[in-house]
């Protein structure tokens, strides 16, 4: 029997039928907003409405405490994209400010959480007097605090290593400043930006108790989330009630890596630098769903054209390179640098005015010897990280179906919080006497770690397929390929990484070094425990000694060794 062709009409009319993606999008975004409305209103209440509202241990809660850490990470992620954005790109484009932001973001990096939730938690408050919208705003600082820093040196590390062919191509096309910079640089930096977002993501969750329940002295909150419930479990000495937690973070993991960072690897697929396209893409039905959906199309349509219709205006950008140019002499430089000299001389004397009244010389000589110990921990931890996940973030970097299998469990593993090892940790090393000093010194790196993983992987990735072609046709192998292509292509990203899991092995001290579960409490020699028992009492002079002493050691490190991989990688690995 032969079938008739459908009437136009109909045709017609199915086109504005809903598709099987409209339906999912549809649900997504109802879903998101349904999410968003109950959490808006829970702002509104009174901040004593907590003391009567304890965070309870029954796993029916965890799915109401993930949907709010989850939007409280979903926030600050999008405030340390704007961050990265901004700030990052003035250090980039601008010599005279790069001298002041990369030294301050390296300052910023090395600040514990626990130390910016002792100096803001009461400004926060203020903000919003006696209602609960001033501790989320804590909190969700917190949280940014954890993840903008690693996002800006990968945005930076990026700007500073684009193809001047590119540049160049930009110009010959007549665009602007800002129009090279969304059409070709961030493009550019797009891939590596996108596993430093999910790196910042996991940073976030291994710092959520911190976050979700404040303890600065007299001043404690418990917000309704994942990091409070851990924070109840571990108080309680609750083994059950941990795996509950931990199972609810693998979910909100897995949700976040379906639905968000999975789409965006295989969607940045595209800003690949390679003459020939590669033969295993990644894939993701979601970014499928985004593509196909025209309620997804409607919603972003007009955020597009207003960014197309951006395009034509240069927002003084030219104009303030040329006008830079011409300042910059060698009079405007000294200016320059004498206001920065100034300027750093003026916040050591505020510090040094602040902290002198309460403490003793004596005092910076023992916050600078427990230094000393944190600095030997982590120089040799990273160095055994580095050893350890260089060879295998390039292995599954080079196979982006390996990677699409390691990317969800790699943040699983990035996330866990080192709170959720220590009834293992403080049960080990009390049954087995062993010392706290050496033993508790791997929860350091337990989430700085994946930094090195996830840049290192991104930079595999981001291999011209022609450069591994050609080592295949000339049939390098074992050490030499090692030497002459792998290593030397993912040689910017690893430093990157390096750079930032420093400065985080540096900031997770304040939670390594202090281990409890229960009553037990084991301590190592450090200045993370120094800055943690300072907050715990409320010493705020310790607490700006050891947060000064951490940034001083931190800047050195920096600035003596990373800085100058860091360039040595821009001179010699960058792609031209």
């Amino acid at each position: 029997m032969k079938l008739l062709p459908q009437p136009i009409s109909v045709r017609r009319a199915a086109r504005y039928l809903p598709s099987r993606w409209d339906l999912l999008a549809a649900l997504l975004v109802l879903a998101f907003i349904v999410m968003f409305a109950d959490a808006s209103g829970f702002l509104r209440e009174p901040l004593a409405s907590l003391a009567h509202r304890k965070v309870s241990l029954a796993p029916s809660h965890l799915p109401e405490y993930a949907m709010r850490t989850g939007l409280r990470m979903l926030i600050a992620l999008g405030l340390s994209l704007l961050f990265t954005f901004t700030y990052a790109t003035l250090a980039a484009k601008s010599a005279r400010a790069g001298a002041l932001l990369i030294p301050l973001l390296d300052i910023l990096q090395s600040v514990p959480i626990l130390g910016f939730i002792s100096i803001t938690v009461v400004f926060f408050l203020s903000l919003a007097p006696g209602r609960i919208f001033g501790a989320e705003l804590a909190a969700v600082f917190a949280i940014f605090t954890s993840q903008a820093w690693n996002m800006a040196f990968s945005f930076y590390q990026s700007l500073r290593t684009v193809p001047d062919e590119l540049e160049e191509a930009g110009r010959v096309f007549g665009l602007t400043s800002w129009a090279r910079f969304w059409r070709i640089e961030v493009p550019f930096a797009m891939p590596q930006l996108i596993w430093n977002m999910m790196m910042s993501m996991s940073g976030g969750w291994f710092f959520v108790v911190a976050a979700e329940a404040i303890s600065v002295g007299h001043t404690t909150i418990a917000l309704p989330g994942i990091g409070s419930y851990i924070a109840a479990a571990i108080a309680e000495r609750n083994l059950s009630a941990i795996w509950w937690a931990i199972g609810t973070m693998l979910i909100v993991i897995l949700i976040y890596d379906q639905l968000l960072f999975r789409p965006l690897v295989a969607w940045a697929e595209r800003f690949r630098i390679d003459q020939q396209q590669s033969d295993d893409l990644p894939e993701s039905w979601a970014l499928t769903m985004y593509r196909r959906s025209r309620l997804i199309h409607a919603l972003v349509s007009p955020l597009l054209a207003m960014m197309k219709w951006s395009y034509r205006f240069s927002w003084g950008g030219d104009r303030a390179s040329r006008a830079a140019g011409a300042l910059s002499s060698r009079t405007a430089d000294v200016v320059w640098y004498v206001f920065l000299s100034a300027l750093a001389a003026l916040a050591l004397w505020r510090v040094w005015a602040f902290a002198s009244h309460g403490l003793s010389w004596h005092e910076v000589f023992v916050a600078s010897w427990l230094g000393l110990i944190t600095l030997l921990r982590v120089l040799v931890l990273i160095a055994i990280a580095s050893a350890i996940w260089v060879p295998i973030g390039i292995y599954v970097g080079l196979r982006p179906r390996v990677a699409q299998i390691v990317q969800p469990v790699a943040q699983f593993l990035a996330a866990f919080p080192a709170n959720l090892v220590f009834p293992v940790a403080v049960s080990i090393i009390v049954a087995w006497q062993l010392s706290p000093n050496v033993w508790l010194s791997p929860l350091m790196v337990l989430g700085t770690q994946w930094y090195i993983l996830f840049n290192v992987i991104a930079g595999a990735s981001l291999l011209p397929v022609e450069l591994r072609d050609v080592a295949t046709s000339l049939d390098i192998k074992g050490w030499l390929w090692w030497r002459k292509v792998a290593l030397p292509g993912v040689f910017p990203f690893y430093v990157t990484g390096a750079i930032t899991a420093s400065g985080g092995s540096w900031n997770a001290s304040i939670v390594a070094e202090v281990a409890s579960w229960g009553d037990k409490t084991l301590r190592a020699h450090g200045l993370g425990a120094y800055i943690a028992d300072a907050t715990t009492n409320g010493n705020f002079h310790r607490i700006v000694l050891g947060i000064a002493v951490m940034s001083i050691f931190v800047t050195l490190t920096n600035r003596l060794f990373w800085r100058r991989l860091y360039a040595y990688a821009e001179r010699r690995f960058r792609i031209a």
